[in-house]
């Protein structure tokens, strides 16, 4: 009876050794991140998002690689784990990525991601547009997005003192303003085929189709003319984003659409006029997301999907995707500003609310109406 006893007390104890909490320890993890981007998105995983979350979680080792910027770095991941996939692997060596919306149809098209969302502490916060469709990609469960670049129309307010609201406005300013409103055309940034893809929008009405689908070009037979309005504008064409910027900043122009985070990354830098000033007109201007996502054979989905609330969470968000980066938040931006910087808070969102962002930042058209739209523009004459 005594060796009986014996026996079961060890089976407990060995029992209660290996629970969490019960004096046994941890079982170490190494969650793997895979991000496309520029070198400051490595670097935003590697040294400020990964050791914070090891700080609250010692036993979890994060292993960041860099894919590479733009489109390319995003089809990089998916390559690797399509390739993956078709090799049968068990678990991939990917457990959660940071993507563009540009990879996201093919990967949900070929089941490589995992839909978590809905099972996370955040999601009640994730309600932008384009955390539901992505480039006409129904996306809803699949992605939270980390932050958002959006572009904006800067202006001098000394020139401007009753900056346009809309769209229609603008268009009356050139008019009574000839060559102080510039853009880039569709040529050397994206703020300009942002500006232009708004011009669009308002012009045809047709934002749910030209972002969401289906793709039909019937609807492009008055595109030409419509471009044609807006080159007869008596605007200046500016050397790329960075050109707008440098001509706002020298008083060569006083309005134009720029990228909002660069806007506030010249003005923190000392490189633009701290007087300028930004808005969102009406119906809405372009930007684009980056998606944090989880692969459907990561080795680590709880820890995985516990990192991903840790960066989407209205406190990282606040602290270090508006504070430190000067982007606009992946969630929520009304969660988020009670826990910004008053500083970070006057940057992003003293001219423009988080209910005008929440309102008025749209999602750029389907990759084919990009394309037809900026060809209907180059051919407007």
């Amino acid at each position: 009876m005594l060796r009986k006893t014996l026996f079961i007390v060890v089976c407990l104890s060995l029992v209660i050794a290996l629970l969490p909490g019960c004096g046994g320890t941890a079982q170490q993890v190494t969650l793997s991140i895979a991000t496309a981007g520029d070198t400051n998105m490595e670097e935003l995983q590697r040294n400020t998002f990964g050791p914070e979350f090891v700080k609250k979680n010692p036993n979890v080792t994060i292993n960041v690689v860099g894919t590479g910027p733009g489109d390319a770095g995003s089809a990089a991941i998916y390559t690797k784990l399509k390739a993956q996939k078709d090799a049968g692997t068990k678990t991939w060596d990917i457990d959660l990525a940071i993507a563009h919306q540009s990879a996201m149809g093919q990967m949900i098209k070929d089941g490589l991601l995992l839909k978590y969302v809905p099972e996370t502490s955040v999601a009640k916060y994730v309600i932008s547009g384009d955390s539901k469709n992505s480039l006409g990609t129904d996306v809803t469960g699949y992605v939270i997005p980390m932050f958002h670049s959006q572009t904006a129309i800067a202006y001098n307010p000394a020139k401007v003192p009753n900056p346009p609201k809309s769209y229609a406005e603008v268009a009356d300013w050139i008019k009574a303003n000839p060559k102080r409103f510039g853009y880039n055309g569709v040529k050397g940034g994206m703020s300009g085929v942002a500006f232009v893809g708004g011009w669009l929008y308002w012009k045809t009405g047709k934002y749910d189709q030209l972002a969401k689908g289906p793709y039909d070009k019937a609807i492009e037979t008055d595109w030409t003319k419509i471009f044609k309005e807006l080159k007869d504008l008596p605007c200046t064409i500016t050397q790329g984003n960075n050109g707008t910027l440098d001509m706002l900043n020298r008083g060569e122009i006083d309005m134009g659409p720029v990228w909002v985070d660069m806007f506030v990354l010249w003005k923190n830098e000392g490189r633009m006029d701290p007087k300028l000033r930004m808005a969102l007109i009406e119906p809405g201007m372009p930007g684009q997301p980056m998606y944090v996502v989880i692969t459907s054979k990561s080795a680590n989905p709880a820890v995985a999907k516990k990192y991903a609330e840790f960066i989407t969470s209205p406190e990282q968000q606040a602290k270090v995707i508006v504070d430190k980066m000067g982007w606009y938040p992946g969630i929520d931006a009304t969660q988020v500003l009670p826990n910004a910087s008053d500083k970070g808070k006057a940057a992003l969102f003293g001219d423009i609310s988080a209910e005008t962002y929440n309102k008025y930042g749209l999602s750029f058209p389907l990759a084919q109406y990009m394309s037809d739209f900026q060809t209907a523009y180059e051919e407007a004459k």
